[in-house]
């Protein structure tokens, strides 16, 4: 049940996969102090990555994707806040201010807020029909358009969700075009073998997939979308649009109250910020990391937001141990199931290991000849023998091997 209160020992702003992890770690970690969860959303915390998959597609109920059943967070003395939006932040006073008016004072706090759906910086980007795929709102609203007779969409963004979005879409009878500004999809995620892979897959499904195609209006009809106009005048049909362009760090009160970040809010390797008692996890907490030459990123994966969730209560519980979880990500596209262990980032080189033509294969990224990333498709073994390679950060005497279905990569990397 949802208690209006004014104080708690620990404050957790954002009820995410982060938020809820951090109050569940804090009573796994012996936490006998009170917390307060607060949500933006009236639901209680879920799981997000069904959204673009099995919750559009109806695979899974409301109730299915919950992190939790509601009575679990009474149980565990975990009070809910619910539609509570925190806009101010007093780190002297250690006080939260809500949307409201209403103050919270807070023993330590824990921002994790997430992101906000970037949107169509164009013409029409408003106009009801165009949807991010970010909270069940979204998806419960794009679900009625469909059930409203929907045929044509317009997915504007070839990342992971616009992807996983077109694939349901399509799946469900509706004809899709995915468009995207650089020369392939998944372009700042993975390198070209992965990319042409997916492009191939998406359009033998009957997608209409466009690379370097500019988006310049949104066409409407009584406030309704009914079309995307492109860069060189054309108009594409539509009776929705999904707008899959990234999102933006939701951090603006902290960064106003002081605390340092740029792209979302810089953490030490505690998950702490530069403002006092306040922790910052997941989407919106930028962080060295190792597994990407130490430069400073964000990770926007479930993965990071439980890992870091769980390294900041351990060090609220006085068992302070720095993050270093190994990140991993994945994404069910189709009867495709990809997994990705490590950071491609900044990779030198990218080697192909079995048969894309076979729909299954892994891709493994090279960094200065050391293996830092793979992206397997419907290759759970070199998924799970590969993770031992990226952790070690793994130098094959000659990488060609790397290619060699014949050989197990634990194999090789046993006799390394």
């Amino acid at each position: 049940m949802d208690t209006q209160i004014d104080q708690a020992d620990v404050v957790i702003v954002g009820a995410g996969h982060g938020g809820a992890q951090a109050a569940i770690a804090l009573r796994q970690n012996g936490f006998a102090g009170s917390i307060l969860l607060i949500g933006r959303e009236p639901e209680i915390p879920y799981e997000r990555p069904p959204l673009s998959k099995e919750y559009l597609a109806r695979e899974k109920t409301f109730e299915r994707i919950c992190l939790r059943p509601e009575a679990f967070w009474g149980d565990k003395a975990i009070t809910l806040m619910r539609n509570a939006e925190v806009v101010k932040v007093d780190p002297a006073g250690h006080e939260l201010t809500l949307r409201d008016g209403r103050a919270i004072h807070y023993g330590q706090a824990i921002w994790a807020t997430g992101g906000d759906p970037r949107r169509l910086a164009c013409e029409g980007a408003d106009l009801a029909g165009v949807h991010a795929v970010r909270t069940r709102a979204d998806v419960d609203q794009l679900m009625k358009e469909l059930d409203a007779g929907a045929k044509r969409a317009v997915v504007i963004g070839g990342g992971y969700i616009g992807l996983e979005a077109a694939a349901v879409l399509t799946k469900l009878g509706v004809e899709v075009t995915v468009l995207e500004m650089l020369p392939r999809v998944l372009a700042r995620v993975a390198g070209e073998a992965l990319s042409s892979f997916f492009e191939a897959e998406h359009r033998a499904h009957g997608v209409d997939l466009r690379t370097e195609t500019a988006v310049e209006s949104i066409a409407g009809k009584d406030s309704q979308v009914s079309g995307v106009v492109l860069a060189d005048g054309t108009t594409l049909p539509a009776d929705l649009v999904i707008v899959g362009i990234g999102i933006i760090p939701a951090v603006g009160p902290l960064i106003v109250a002081g605390a340092a970040g740029g792209n979302g809010v810089d953490v030490d390797e505690y998950c702490r910020t530069s403002l006092p008692d306040v922790y910052a996890i997941g989407d919106c907490a930028a962080h060295a990391s190792a597994f990407a030459d130490n430069a400073v990123i964000r990770l926007e994966s479930v993965q990071n937001a439980n890992d870091m969730a769980t390294c900041a209560a351990k060090s609220i519980c006085g068992d302070p141990q720095p993050y270093a979880a190994t990140p991993w990500f994945w994404s069910n596209q189709y009867d495709l199931k990809l997994q990705t262990v490590g950071l491609a980032i900044g990779h030198d080189r990218e080697i192909v290991r079995g048969d894309p033509a076979a729909r299954s294969f892994s891709v493994i990224y090279l960094r200065q000849g050391h293996v830092v990333a793979l992206d397997c498709v419907n290759s759970v073994k070199d998924y799970v023998q590969g993770r031992k390679m990226v952790e070690a950060k793994f130098k094959p005497d000659d990488p060609e091997t790397l290619a060699d279905t014949e050989v197990l990569l634990k194999d090789m990397f046993a006799a390394g």
